[in-house]
């Protein structure tokens, strides 16, 4: 079994999080954005320093996110095998986690309609497994003598 190279985790998660900003980008500046405008306008105003770095703060969840993903898979390849098969698994994983119970345990506060909630649910399904196994072909261990996923 070899070691998880660090720096491959930290590409290929890079990787796999320009993957999740392009779809959220999609996702919620064009899919959701209108009823998600007006299910915002329930909750608290936000202020302008909130406002101005939402966007930026986003985005680096998606870095964040792909970067853990991307651990994930690497954690995961010993069991399960290198490639796209245990990528995906490794992308559901997290997208049970984050995409699906994060997005149900808020659904009871109705901050967002049951509709927009299925639907970014939805595409986060497709998104994370997605976004890991892209990521996960620049992963490597051993220096990079192995195939890359």
């Amino acid at each position: 079994m070899g070691k998880i190279n660090v720096l491959k985790v930290i590409i290929g998660g890079l990787v796999a999080g320009v993957v999740l900003s392009i779809v959220d980008v999609v996702l919620y500046g064009v899919l959701v954005k209108a009823p998600m405008a007006v299910a915002m306008q329930k909750l608290p105003p936000m202020t302008d320093a909130w406002r101005a770095a939402e966007i930026p703060w986003y985005i680096f969840l998606d870095f964040v996110t792909g970067i853990v993903l991307v651990w994930l898979y690497a954690t995961m390849r010993p069991r399960f095998g290198a490639g796209p098969g245990t990528a995906a698994i490794a992308g559901l994983a997290g997208w049970f986690f984050a995409g699906l119970l994060c997005n149900l345990i808020t659904l009871p506060m109705g901050i967002m309609p049951y509709n927009v909630t299925i639907i970014i649910i939805g595409v986060m399904l497709i998104e994370y497994p997605l976004a890991v196994v892209i990521g996960a072909k620049v992963y490597t261990e051993n220096g990079g003598r192995e195939v890359a996923a």
